[in-house]
Order: C-alpha cells, then structure tokens, then sequence
C-alpha cells in the first residue's frame, strides 16, 4: 500500500488530462495515480494497444507517480458490486488524501456513470465491514473535474506554471485529436484543444492567473478558519 496524495479516475484514458491534466502535474511532487477504468476499446479512431502507449506518454509528460487501467468494458460501465469493488481496492491500495473524476452532467454517458461509480467507491471505501482483504479508508476530499462543457467551479486551481505540460500531455493522444487516418469526431476538429484551453483561460481569469483547472463538489469543505482559505500573502 502506498499513501497517495492525489488518485484521479476516469473513463477513458484521456479523460484525465483534458479535466484535471495540469492539476495532476502540479502535485506530481506530492505523489498522483491516474487510473483508467476502460481501454476505450469503442472509441472511433485508435485502439486499445495503441492508446495504452499514449496514456503512457501522457503520463510521463505529467510527471506521475503511476497509471493503471481497470479493464472494464467500454460504453457497459453501470453501478454495479463488481465494478465499485475493483475501484474500491484501487482507493485501498493507494490510499489517497483526494480524489479526482469527472463531473457528473457530462454529454458522455462513460463519464457520468464513472462519477457515480467512484462516488460509491469512495464511500465504499471507508466502511469496515467490506471486506476485499485491505485496510478500509476514506479520502479526506472527492472532487469532479470538466470534461465537455463549463459550469461554475467550486474551486479554480492555479495551474498556470504547469499548463505546458497539460497540452503535451493532450498532444501525446494523436489518435484522437491529430489522427491521419479515421472518421471526424469533436475531438478531431482543430478547434477542440483550443476549447480547452479557452476554458481554463477563463476559469484562471475568474481567480486572477493565466491558467485554472476548475473543480466542483457537491459538499461543503471544511476550513479551520477563513485565514485556511485565502491565498498565501
């Protein structure tokens, strides 16, 4: 078992780096697992061989500390015993201070049930009596990172001295943003990156800096007192 400091899920590899890419190389230091719940064996251009090469080059372009993938079927994922309990030994074995999945509003449905499949893993996670052979724990913080569209943060993290690496990280995945042969998808148009980086252009502008990944939660954080919250003088 290791003591993570960050452990960030998503659908498909790629799904990580276009929410919380930059969030993840920022706190590379500090210890991050990315893990993969499919192959995205369905996905219109690539395939499973090549997009683990990808992701590993993503990987190392974020600076993380591991990256690791479920196998679980891509376009099947559901709340299931099964699937919560594969993602449960994860949170288990790393034993992370936060988690990191996509927001649940996504126009991906991949994305929403990993949402709610971590959602339940983390509160899985941390009771005693399920038994998968390791200790329980419970992460001190669950947060959701932005995929496709924008809604309004519950924080914007300052990732503007790391941004370079998020779009080397995105630029690994040619199958799916630069493919030289395969079908048109969003993902392929020259405006997509772009997007993305728009996006978090205007989430930095909101908080004051160049570059911000937003992050939400569907509950109150706590801070000791309002001095824990402000930004450093």
């Amino acid at each position: 078992m290791s003591d993570m400091f960050l452990l960030a899920f998503g659908a498909h590899p790629d799904d990580v780096e276009l929410g919380a890419g930059a969030t993840c190389a920022l706190h590379a230091g500090d210890g991050v697992a990315i893990c993969d719940l499919t192959a995205a064996e369905l996905s219109s251009n690539g395939d499973p061989a090549t997009r683990q090469t990808e992701a590993a080059r993503a990987a190392q372009e974020l600076g993380i500390t591991a990256r690791l993938c479920l196998g679980l079927p891509d376009r099947g994922l559901s709340v299931t015993p099964e699937y919560v309990a594969a993602i449960v030994n994860v949170i288990r074995q790393y034993r992370p201070r936060v988690v990191l999945a996509p927001q649940a509003r996504d126009r991906h449905p991949d994305h929403s049930q990993c949402a709610l499949l971590v959602r339940e893993a983390v509160f899985t996670s941390g009771l005693r009596r399920f038994d998968d052979g390791l200790p329980p724990y419970r992460p001190v913080a669950f947060y959701h990172y932005f995929i496709n569209g924008y809604e309004q943060p519950t924080i914007a993290v300052d990732v503007s001295t790391v941004y370079e690496r998020k779009m080397r990280a995105l630029r690994a995945y040619t199958t799916q943003f630069a493919p030289s042969r395969g079908v048109q998808t969003p993902l392929t148009s020259e405006a997509f990156l772009p997007m993305i980086e728009g996006r978090d252009r205007l989430f930095g502008q909101a908080v004051g800096c160049r570059y911000a990944e937003g992050l939400w939660r569907d509950e109150p954080a706590y801070a000791g007192s309002l001095r824990a919250v402000l930004p450093e003088s």
